[in-house]
């Protein structure tokens, strides 16, 4: 189908654009709305979108230079910011279902690095970790949780029938480490967007990878548990390629009465690709446990 890119009057993000959307041109094709498709595992997921039979792909982003980057791809690009009702309604009109690939992006302080290398070469002084922050307006707070709470409003005003949420493992551990960067708690926010959207009455996948690699996709045999038990695995299990989480969103919008009202974790190991999504669907455990962690410094519902 014959696809166009929304060019943005402009790129102020106080005052995102609102554009008239493409008119449908299969009336039979699922219209996908990919969000954070600027960033590297969205990007990817827009990407594929674009190449799938029976799918349109829209694509939110929030600069030019990230719409620049999917000029070629196809589908249809707009500019917009996931903190605006106005935007997101816009970027929604018409779509059948919608992916997150939002998420906040830790910046490491520079001089920390410094240190943490001279603490690992001079035996009296107590070993240091870089530190990182975060953007003003991107902590996870922000990003993770309100920004994914407008999308899931804003998807259920909307009719959206589907969402397919990229999330991340470690949710239950309210000592993992990736909640002490800026001292954010990063995976307890996405995980408090998580219940947002399972409570929401809408159909829902949630994926939770692993360690995220930039390797790529379709040469690892894929894992899935529940409750971050693959954590528990050696660590170069716990990892997995973006293009294959990119992959398993889409499979989850091709089967949404298998992966419907699922939440799983996602790594890869040494072994086969899948073959069959049919099964692999069938594999994915059930009932993922959101009475966990207990006594969260971040209130969970």
């Amino acid at each position: 189908p014959t696809r166009k890119m929304i060019a943005a009057a402009s790129t102020s993000m106080a005052s995102p654009m609102r554009a008239s959307v493409g008119v449908r041109a299969d009336a039979s094709s699922q219209r996908v709305l990919v969000t954070g498709a600027g960033g590297k595992t969205g990007k990817l997921l827009f990407k594929k979108l674009a190449k799938e039979e029976g799918f349109e792909v829209r694509g939110l982003v929030r600069s030019d230079k990230s719409a620049a980057s999917l000029r070629d791809a196809g589908g249809e690009v707009v500019l917009g910011d996931v903190t605006s009702a106005d935007s997101l309604a816009a970027a929604l009109e018409g779509c059948d279902a919608m992916c997150i690939a939002t998420s906040a992006v830790p910046k490491i302080k520079p001089l920390s690095i410094v240190v943490a290398l001279v603490s690992k070469v001079l035996p009296w002084m107590e070993a240091k970790r870089p530190q990182f922050t975060f953007a003003e307006g991107g902590l996870p707070e922000e990003v993770d949780y309100v920004g994914q709470v407008n999308q899931i409003d804003a998807a259920k005003k909307a009719g959206v029938k589907h969402v397919v949420l990229c999330s991340s493992m470690g949710g239950t551990q309210i000592d993992n480490f990736l909640n002490t960067i800026g001292d954010a708690n990063i995976l307890l926010w996405k995980r408090k967007a998580e219940m947002h959207l399972v409570a929401s009455g809408m159909t829902y996948t949630v994926v939770h990878p692993g360690g995220l690699k930039d390797d790529a996709g379709g040469e690892r045999e894929l894992l899935t548990n529940i409750n971050d038990e693959l954590l528990k695995l050696d660590r170069s299990s716990r990892s997995i390629p973006r293009a294959d989480v990119a992959e398993v969103m889409l499979q989850a919008l091709k089967n949404p009465d298998a992966a419907g009202n699922l939440s799983f974790d996602l790594s890869s190991q040494e072994g086969a690709p899948v073959k069959d999504w049919g099964s692999f669907w069938s594999a994915v455990p059930k009932g993922y446990d959101y009475t966990l962690p207990k006594d969260s410094p971040v209130p969970l519902p």
